[in-house]
């Protein structure tokens, strides 16, 4: 994996279900996983190995969706030899879903 998140970073995260009261597009977006035309933004972390957002595969906007993914899973992913990266701090600013054009609310 490409620019993993420092422990700093997964520590600002809410944990599982703690924004579940919070409307979706005011709802921040915390990390930003890539590779090629598939995304995954991350709004709960478990603090271990879980994290709930929004996935977006393949460039498929139609069926992307809410869901839970594993942080390990994320670090396997490789493709052709390029691996999946997580947005840096330096470029990626917490965000509520608003913001965040890929998303479709």
């Amino acid at each position: 994996m490409w620019n993993p998140p420092a422990k700093e970073r997964l520590e600002k995260i809410p944990r599982l279900y703690e924004t579940e009261d919070i409307p979706i597009k005011d709802t921040l977006v915390y990390l930003h996983f890539h590779i090629f035309s598939s995304h995954w933004f991350i709004t709960e972390y478990n603090g271990c190995d879980l994290f709930f957002g929004y996935a977006i595969l393949n460039g498929d906007t139609i069926n992307s969706e809410w869901g839970y993914v594993c942080f390990n899973d994320l670090k396997a992913i490789s493709v052709q030899d390029v691996e999946i990266t997580c947005e840096p701090e330096t470029s990626w600013r917490i965000r509520p879903v608003s913001e965040v054009t890929e998303i479709q609310l």
